[in-house]
């Protein structure tokens, strides 16, 4: 049987609103995948975070900042070292050497705190912790300070004592043993310490007697001094 021309026609027309139709959905579709989604995605995360604001700030102002300590020597001869820094004003500043609480101190209204603490011989591990309100910090950043009071040791090997010098000679090695950390002055001139502690330094000589004077000063600033004379004879 015949399509006739009318029924032709309808049928293009189905046809055309069909692949229409498709195409839309598609275009919908793609629209959904690519802005629908991460925009639903954003409004949920918005929500989330507008119903979730109050209690995480609530959380935040639990946190309480360390304390800052001020700069402190690596080593000192002094057995009174001044430790002071910031924290939050009105809390209560623990201070603890080597794990042990050693003192504590109320935090100023400018935030600033100061304490004249005594050194144990040896090394001292610093750091502080700040409590109010029955909240704690953290503890501080830790310093190490090295309480020494005894002078560090120190010889002269070379020259001897009154060892005297010819015309050859112009000049004096002058050399020996330090302790560790320690520098080393020959008549006010630095000398070389190397890796195993013995210091060294070439000393022009003058015609007679020559003081050789030594001083060694450790990393706390204690000093030892040895003195010796020689003789050069043009």
């Amino acid at each position: 049987m015949k399509k006739t021309r009318r029924s032709r026609r309808l049928e293009k027309k189905t046809k055309r609103n069909i692949i229409l139709t498709l195409l839309g959905i598609a275009v919908v579709f793609i629209f959904i995948v690519k802005l629908g989604i991460p925009l639903m995605a954003n409004f949920a995360l918005f929500v989330s975070g507008f119903r979730t604001g109050p209690e995480t700030k609530a959380k935040d102002n639990l946190f309480i900042q360390p304390p800052i300590l001020n700069s402190i020597p690596f080593a000192t001869n002094s057995a009174q070292l001044e430790i002071s820094g910031k924290a939050i004003k009105n809390g209560t500043l623990q201070l603890f050497i080597n794990d042990q609480l050693v003192n504590s101190e109320i935090v100023n209204e400018d935030g600033n705190f100061k304490f004249i603490q005594t050194l144990d011989s040896g090394e001292n591990q610093i750091k502080t912790k700040v409590e109010i309100n029955g909240r704690k910090s953290d503890f501080s950043d830790i310093f190490t300070v090295v309480y020494k009071s005894s002078a560090p040791s120190i010889t002269i090997d070379v020259p001897a004592d009154g060892e005297e010098f010819s015309k050859e000679q112009k000049t004096a090695n002058v050399a020996g043993k330090v302790d560790s950390g320690t520098t080393v002055t020959v008549n006010g001139f630095w000398a070389i310490v190397d890796e195993s502690n013995t210091y060294s330094y070439s000393l022009p000589l003058k015609n007679g007697e020559n003081e050789i004077i030594v001083v060694a000063t450790d990393q706390a600033g204690n000093k030892a001094e040895k003195t010796i004379k020689v003789k050069y004879s043009e």
